[in-house]
This record gives structure tokens, C-alpha cells and sequence, in this order.
């Protein structure tokens, strides 16, 4: 990857060879002494204003080498990068030029970092995650930091992923990375655009396009309304979305090249969902991740500083959120006590298919008026917001804008019947990596429950799973959805709802607010099926392999049959240690 200037280059640094990354650092040693030299001697001549320009520049380009430099002494996996990085920067230091340091504590802001398994993790599959995360990225992100607590899910994720973005496919790589901006900016998640961008000029992007949607080709400007009503309301997408986009002449999208959009579409707005509601802070060489302002005296000491341990103020702020070991210890029985007795109920009658329904039809009307009292609408910012039109559309409940909620019975139209087969046809392997990566994340359970061991947590799982599709309108006819205001109380749906619907209005408030007997480990368990975004697409059938149509549902006040969904249903938990999952 380029940075600054195109002599800089860091792919050398991803090898698993230790004689191509030391032969890469010591290039990239080099060249920061000879900026650094000329930063000197810059300073020790006398000012003329016609070189102040060139100067500013020429220090800010040194400042993105350093600030790459601090990433990579803190979240490479391979030690001989770490330690010849951190030497790199005490040496310019040694020369009084200012260096970068970390802000934040850790990869989430939700969970402390002690929690967090460490980069220099001396576990051999682990580092194996890690090494292979940072060879097909050029970073070990954030993301993968929080996510890596199950390495059997992250493995899948990892691979989809590079699949989507690098491997063959429909769309050149340049538009991959734009679509991934274009979704991550619809949730306002300047987490993720802040990566895509840099990875889209690392492609060879035209940087104009990052100026605004307008900038961009016609042919992803027309994509922008499909991106807007998958991202907020998917249940009002139509047929003509679709025909809108593959006839429009010389903008037309191939039928292969809308799968992979809408596979990136899905994939980087359920991420999205992702980021906020882990928590998960700003990498280090981005914006928000690093500053070369010293740091407070009052706040922290040198050894502090050099092990990046938290401030006082924060340790203060994890004790007073404590709640007594008796407390958590009756609030995990009265919840297990719960599912013994659904259990029991279960065994003993089991509801007929009407009155299964009209719970349904109970739980989806309730489900609309869950929401925070802090919830209140998010501006964007203009470095996110250019890069979609429409900025004041957003998810809106059915029943504030008198709205019939429609339902739909899963049954009808399914992701394992239909829409496997048809997104391997248009776009190969790509099915059975997303049907991998579901698999692994509907049965991922080590049947723990706080300090429990050998507990059934199925009935959880599922009312959460259930939950959520209730809240889009969409019906499993085996279920009793009366279990679910069994389960999961109040301050657990308005965190389950916000991910999902308004993930950019999560909180730590929110987070802290349910489950409060659960350690941060356990509680992030969450993520693995709170984060799901149900992208709907019409059916396509083929008479002929130059012949297409479309088919809707027979119903119009139905949803469409999907071919994505449920896609991108759940993400994984995040527990240090590979600790207890449910």
C-alpha cells in the first residue's frame, strides 16, 4: 500500500517470510530519515512564506507515515514489525520531531481491553487468524480484534470477505470498495468508510469520486435508492427497483453484478450494525485513532503511557457500573428458572397453529413500540454524508406513520430452497461461503450461561433469532412468540432494536443497560444474533440463458420473495478467551 508518497510502500510487511519484512522496514526506515532530515533542515532555515505550503505538506505526509508506523507497533502479528516499528519512532523522536500516540483504550469502547485477547497472543491458531487477516488486509483491524474470540466464526467471516472483495467476481475491485462506503455511510458508520476509502484508493480509485455520490459513475449513483430502502426499509423494496437498475441502457447493471452489489450491500450495512453495537473505536492510523498532542500529566504517568492503561476516570466509571455478586447471581437463576418452565409448558401442550398466530401478530405490534428514551435523530457528517442522497431518510416503524405491517411466513421463501441456489448461479462459491458462515453462526454455543455449565441455551437463541425477524414481519409457523416476552425483557429489545434498525444511535448506556449480570465478555454475546439486516430482492427465474423475468409475490401487500434472506442473519459474539457463549 502506498502512503504519502509512492516510494513508501508497505506490502513487503504482510509476507510470512522474516527476510522480506526486514528488508521492507529497513526501506521504510530510510525513507522517514531522509523526511525527517529534511524536516530539520526545514526548520533551521530561515521561513520564506512561498515554501510554507510545501512544507505543511511535506509534514503531513511524515505524520501519515508515523501515524502507520504506531498502528503497525501495536497491532501487527508479527513481533519483528512490532518491535522494529516502535525503534523507528523513539528514533525520530530522538531527533525532536513529534510522534503519534494511541487515543482510546483498546479496539471497543464497550469492552475493557484486558478482555481482549492480545496481538502478541503466543496461541498458535490464534496468531494463524491474525497472520492471515493481516496479509489479505494490510492491517489487523479492530473488527478482527473483537471478533477473533471465535476464531472457527471469524475464519469463515475472514474468507467470505477477501472472497468478496479481491477474489474474481462481477465487479472490478475499485467498485467493491465504493459500494462498501456507500453502504457503511447510509448507517453513518465512519468507521468503515474511513477504511474503504483508503483501501479504494489503494486500488486505484478516482479519488474525485470520494468528493461526493455525484462524482461517482451514473451506474452506482442509480444503485443509491436500492442501498437507501435495504439499509432502513427493506420491506418496501419492489420489482421495480430491480428492473430499474438492469434497464437502464447504458447504466444497466448485469444480472451477476447486482448479486455481488447486493451481497456488499447486505454485507457492510449487518457490519455496520456491527461496529456500533460492539462498540468498536477508531484504528489507529485513522482519523480519531491517534493524536501527537502530548498527553495530560494529570491523567496519566509515563508508565501509563507505554502500556496503555486505562485513566482513573474510567476505572472509576467500570467499578460504580458493578452490580453485587448476589444480585447477578438470582437475576441468571430467575432467567434459567424461565426457560425450565417454558420447557415444561412446551412438553406438556403445545399451542395450536391459530393461537401461535395471533401471538405472532401480539409480539409484532408490540415490537413497534420498543424504542429508547434516547432516542433522538443523528446528523450526519459531511465526510460520511456525501457519499449518499436523502440524508434525512431512515428506518421508520409501521406504526407511527399508520402503516399495515405485512407478514411474511418463512416457509414461503427461504434462503436454504432458494435463494442458495440462485446466488451460487449468478455469482459461484459465494453461496456456499454465506451458507457456511450462517451455519457456524446459528449453532455457535459452549452451553454456558454466566457461571453455569451443561445449560441448553437453544430457547435463548432462538427467541432472540425469532425477535428480530418479528420485528421485520416475518413468520416462523413452529414457533410460540409468546416465549419471547418470557425471555428477554425490556432493556434487551430496545438494545436488540437499535442495532438492527438504528445501529448509529447505540450507546454504552444501552449496552450497560441489559443483562447487567453477564461480565462485558458474555453480554457481547448479543452480537451474534441481534446483527441482522434482511435485504429483499425479487425472485428471478430463467426461460432461457438470454432470457429473463422478474416474479413478486402473488400477494402485493406481501413481502417479495427474497433472495437474500435472511442474509447476513447473525454475526458473531465477542468473548475473550474463547469464553462462554450461550
Amino acid at each position: 500500500m502506498a502512503e504519502g508518497e509512492n516510494e513508501v510502500r508497505w506490502d513487503g510487511l504482510c509476507s510470512r517470510d522474516s527476510t522480506t519484512r526486514e528488508t521492507a522496514l529497513e526501506n521504510i526506515r530510510q525513507i522517514i530519515v531522509r523526511k525527517t532530515e529534511c524536516l530539520r533542515l526545514v526548520k533551521e532555515t530561515p521561513y520564506r512564506p512561498s515554501e510554507g505550503l510545501s512544507n505543511a505538506i511535506s509534514l503531513d505526509g511524515l505524520n501519515k507515515l508515523l501515524a502507520h508506523l504506531l498502528m503497525l507497533s501495536k497491532r501487527c502479528p508479527f513481533k519483528d514489525v512490532r518491535e522494529k516499528s516502535e525503534f523507528i519512532l523513539k528514533s525520530v523522536q530522538e531527533l525532536g520531531i513529534r510522534i503519534p500516540r494511541p487515543l482510546g483504550h483498546g479496539p471497543s469502547r464497550f469492552i475493557p481491553e484486558k478482555e481482549i485477547l492480545q496481538v502478541g497472543s503466543e496461541d498458535a491458531q490464534m496468531h494463524t487468524l491474525f497472520a492471515d487477516s493481516f496479509a489479505a488486509l494490510g492491517r489487523l483491524d479492530n473488527i478482527t480484534l473483537v471478533m477473533v474470540f471465535h476464531p472457527q466464526y471469524l475464519e469463515s467471516f475472514l474468507k467470505t470477505q477477501h472472497y468478496l472483495l479481491q477474489m474474481d467476481g462481477p465487479l472490478p475491485l475499485h467498485y467493491r470498495h465504493y459500494i462498501g462506503i456507500m453502504a457503511a455511510a447510509r448507517h453513518q458508520c465512519s468507521y468503515l468508510v474511513n477504511l474503504h476509502v483508503n483501501d479504494f484508493l489503494h486500488v486505484g480509485g478516482d479519488p474525485k469520486w470520494l468528493n461526493g455520490l455525484e462524482n461517482a459513475p451514473q451506474k452506482l449513483q442509480n444503485l443509491g435508492e436500492l442501498n437507501k430502502v435495504l439499509a432502513h426499509r427493506p420491506w418496501l423494496i419492489t420489482k421495480e427497483h430491480i428492473e430499474g437498475l438492469l434497464k437502464a441502457e447504458e447504466h444497466s447493471w448485469s444480472l451477476a453484478e447486482l448479486v455481488h452489489a447486493v451481497v456488499l450491500l447486505t454485507h457492510y450495512h449487518s457490519l455496520a450494525s456491527f461496529t456500533f453495537g460492539c462498540g468498536i473505536s477508531p484504528e489507529i492510523h485513522c482519523d480519531g485513532g491517534h493524536t501527537f498532542r502530548p498527553p495530560s500529566v494529570s491523567n496519566y504517568c509515563i508508565c501509563d503511557i507505554t502500556n496503555g492503561n486505562h485513566s482513573v476516570d474510567e476505572m472509576q466509571v467500570n467499578s460504580a457500573g458493578n452490580v453485587s455478586v448476589s444480585d447477578s447471581f438470582f437475576e441468571v437463576e430467575a432467567l434459567m428458572e424461565k426457560m425450565k418452565q417454558l420447557q415444561e409448558c412446551r412438553d406438556e401442550e403445545e399451542a395450536s397453529q391459530e393461537e401461535m398466530a395471533s401471538r405472532f401478530e401480539i409480539e409484532k405490534r408490540e415490537s413497534m413500540f420498543v424504542f429508547s428514551s434516547d432516542d433522538e435523530e443523528v446528523t450526519p457528517a459531511r465526510d460520511v454524508s456525501r457519499h449518499f442522497e436523502d440524508t434525512s431518510y431512515g428506518y421508520k416503524d409501521f406504526s407511527r406513520h399508520g402503516m399495515h405491517v405485512p407478514t411474511f411466513r418463512v416457509q414461503d421463501y427461504c434462503w436454504e430452497d432458494h435463494g442458495y441456489s440462485l446466488v451460487n448461479r449468478l455469482y459461484p462459491d459465494v453461496g456456499q461461503l454465506i451458507d457456511e458462515k450462517f451455519h457456524i453462526a446459528y449453532n455457535l454455543t459452549y452451553n454456558t450461561m454466566a457461571m453455569h455449565k451443561d445449560v441448553d441455551t437453544s430457547m435463548l437463541r432462538r427467541a432472540i433469532w425469532n425477535y428480530i425477524h418479528c420485528m421485520f414481519g416475518i413468520r416462523y409457523d413452529d414457533y410460540d412468540y409468546g416465549e419471547i416476552n418470557q425471555l428477554l425483557d425490556r432493556s434487551f429489545k430496545v438494545y436488540i432494536k437499535t442495532v438492527v434498525c438504528t445501529p448509529e444511535k447505540v450507546t454504552k448506556r444501552m449496552y450497560d443497560s441489559f443483562w447487567r449480570q453477564f461480565k462485558h465478555s458474555e453480554k457481547a454475546i448479543t452480537q451474534k444474533t441481534t446483527i441482522i439486516i434482511m435485504p429483499r430482492s425479487p425472485e428471478v427465474s430463467f426461460d432461457s440463458p438470454k432470457e429473463r423475468r422478474m416474479h413478486v409475490s402473488p400477494n402485493p401487500d406481501s413481502y417479495l420473495k427474497t433472495c437474500f434472506s435472511p442474509f447476513y442473519i447473525k454475526l458473531p459474539t465477542v468473548l475473550p478467551n474463547g469464553g462462554p457463549v450461550l
